[in-house]
């Protein structure tokens, strides 16, 4: 079965992913605050009390969620501000419902460049450091379409201002981002790996 793995350092991206119990769950709670907030801000609907239990809920039942996934999802929280940054990586199978739902997307999702990966060779990158509705927040999506998956890393960031400051730290960790196969030697002689480049 494929799964991703990546790269973060530690001093700077806590792992929501495996994070069970206490471990990481400060910065759990933080960033699923950050993201409930920016959801309401978006839908247009203010605050409601009892808002941060439910972030807590969720920040209990994220890593729980993120292990059914096999290690298809992938999450960090930015280290010394969870609030501030959230990246997720995602392997989704290439439907024709996924791929015709990317061709429909907005144009403004059309204004990609070239980002070449380590791993996964040239794929899209598009950055929003400034999204034409003012609810939404500054983002940047990584894609890289393998044939029979795609590979996407999304950031989120709560502050326009300071998008610019971490988006370098965001290329590196989608440079390293890999699909690994659970194969044992000698249980599939017909595949050949091709280096991305």
């Amino acid at each position: 079965m494929s799964r991703l793995q990546a790269d973060a350092p530690a001093d700077r991206w806590v792992p929501v992913t495996g994070s069970l119990g206490f471990r990481g769950r400060r910065h759990r709670k933080a960033a699923i605050g950050m993201l409930l907030n920016q959801a309401n801000t978006a839908a247009g609907s203010t605050p409601r009390p009892g808002g941060g239990a439910f972030a807590w809920i969720l920040s209990q039942a994220a890593p729980l969620l993120m292990r059914r996934a096999a290690g298809r999802v992938l999450v960090w929280v930015w280290k010394s501000d969870p609030e501030l940054l959230v990246v997720m990586a995602q392997l989704q199978e290439a439907t024709p419902q996924l791929r015709t739902a990317r061709a429909m997307m907005p144009m403004e999702y059309d204004d990609t460049e070239s980002f070449r990966s380590t791993y996964l060779g040239v794929g899209e990158k598009l950055a929003m450091p400034l999204p034409t509705d003012p609810k939404t927040p500054p983002f940047a999506t990584y894609t890289w379409d393998t044939g029979s998956h795609f590979v996407t890393v999304t950031a989120v960031c709560s502050d326009r201002e300071r998008f610019g400051t971490v988006i370098g730290d965001v290329d590196a960790i989608a440079r390293t981002v890999r699909i690994v196969d659970d194969l044992k030697l000698g249980e599939s002689p017909a595949v050949l790996r091709l280096d991305p480049a």
